[in-house]
């Protein structure tokens, strides 16, 4: 299996030119993040790609970083920042578990279709709990792709992941339930204030440190 960093820096020119598969869906959950933020706030989100979101975030806070494994994807939201004129938000090669003891003075940490893809997320959302202050926000959606509402499908990828990951055409994949993933953010200290599936195969968390 290849290294997350390869992996992603060879896919990075195709994944920038693919649509979102469910726009409904991303739309939803995109506003009900922005109803969680305020103008003066700063933002991290971890495995931010090619920046589409954070680009989309920006406009309604003071200011956004963007960390991503993969210096191919962080090229390319670079890129997409300067074509748009966007001042506030930032883009710099991270993993998540780096970004989350990283320095940074953050309000809210995002994580969209990240953590299902990282070793030991368990103990990236404690070091998040520990950089965030008293009431901000872990908001993330997770593909979990052990889940029964999944149904027949996760035996499917269960069986089809690890040959292709064999091959270098799929990276690490983590097959949580959403009673795993959320019993491992309320283990880390974090309060859920809201869930739901956005679409049916992720779960869209909103997290808060009391």
């Amino acid at each position: 299996m290849k290294d997350a960093a390869t992996f992603w820096d060879k896919v990075a020119p195709k994944y920038a030119q693919d649509p979102i598969k469910d726009m409904a869906a991303y739309e939803y959950t995109l506003e009900r993040t922005k109803s969680y933020l305020s103008a003066d706030d700063r933002v991290l989100e971890m495995g931010c790609g090619t920046g589409s979101t954070a680009l989309l975030i920006a406009p309604h806070v003071r200011e956004i970083v963007g960390t991503d494994v993969s210096p191919a994807m962080i090229e390319i939201a670079v890129a997409k920042a300067n074509a748009a004129g966007i001042k506030n938000a930032t883009f710099r090669t991270s993993t998540a578990r780096d970004a989350a003891k990283g320095p940074d003075s953050v309000d809210a940490v995002f994580g969209f279709n990240l953590f299902h893809l990282v070793k030991g997320a368990e103990d990236i959302f404690v070091d998040v709990y520990k950089m965030l202050p008293k009431g901000g926000y872990f908001i993330t959606k997770t593909p979990c792709l052990g889940d029964k509402s999944v149904g027949f499908k996760r035996f499917l990828f269960q069986a089809m992941i690890p040959p292709m990951q064999w091959f270098g055409k799929a990276p690490y994949v983590h097959f949580f339930t959403h009673k795993e993933y959320e019993d491992a953010l309320r283990f880390a200290g974090f309060v859920i204030v809201e869930a739901g599936n956005f679409p049916a195969i992720s779960r869209y968390v909103v997290a808060r440190k009391p």
